[in-house]
């Protein structure tokens, strides 16, 4: 056997090893279960802020794609380092507080511990999960501006982007409400809708107060 062929199996072996290390800390901690509602949360959030902001620069008759591009990315960053953040700092104090609570009805130390390692993943992996999931639905929803970027864009084709783009934010709302449903195990049509409603109410307001400026 070739010291490649040695070299690839201990790497597969170590991977998969790594792998079923995390899903041990995952079931030990639960934290897919808080993960997945930091998920839903955070992208409805992003999709949902996106949405306004574009009906807003739609309104307001913005006509450069670099400034609708460049608006949303500082939008998506500071969601993005706000939920980490925040989520970082609360599930540290949360999971520190559970492990001593444990150490005291233990009477031991478990710094050290399996509990320790799966505590210190939850955290990380919530922080993660609660940080991206806005920044990438707010990305997600200017897709079509990206491909104005470089071209020369007329009045008409941007209006088409910004249609394009409140449009599929609204489609990410509807995926996020399916999403629920399945994970809810419920009718996954009708929680998309309920979802998507929030999208449609918000579209109808901005309007609507144009209509009285």
């Amino acid at each position: 056997m070739s010291e490649e062929t040695t070299n690839k199996k201990g790497l597969r072996y170590k991977f998969k090893n790594f792998r079923a290390t995390l899903k041990r800390y995952a079931e030990i901690t639960e934290v897919y279960e808080i993960a997945r509602r930091y998920f839903v949360m955070n992208a409805f959030d992003g999709a949902l802020t996106t949405l306004g902001i574009l009906i807003g620069f739609f309104l307001a008759n913005v006509s450069d794609p670099q400034i609708v591009v460049i608006t949303v990315l500082a939008g998506a960053l500071a969601m993005g380092i706000s939920g980490l953040w925040g989520a970082f700092l609360a599930e540290s104090a949360e999971r520190k507080r559970e492990l001593k609570q444990l150490e005291r009805a233990m009477m031991t130390d478990l710094s050290h511990s399996v509990m320790a390692r799966a505590s210190k993943f939850a955290t990380i992996f919530s922080a993660l999960i609660d940080g991206l999931s806005p920044a990438l639905a707010a990305i997600v929803g200017i897709l079509p501006f990206f491909f104005g970027l470089n071209a020369g864009v007329d009045s008409d084709l941007f209006n088409l982007l910004f249609f394009i783009s409140i449009g599929l934010n609204l489609v990410v709302l509807f995926l996020l409400g399916m999403f629920l449903g399945r994970v809810s195990k419920g009718n996954v049509i009708i929680m998309g809708l309920k979802v998507l409603l929030a999208g449609v109410v918000i579209t109808i307001i901005l309007f609507v107060l144009n209509l009285g400026h």
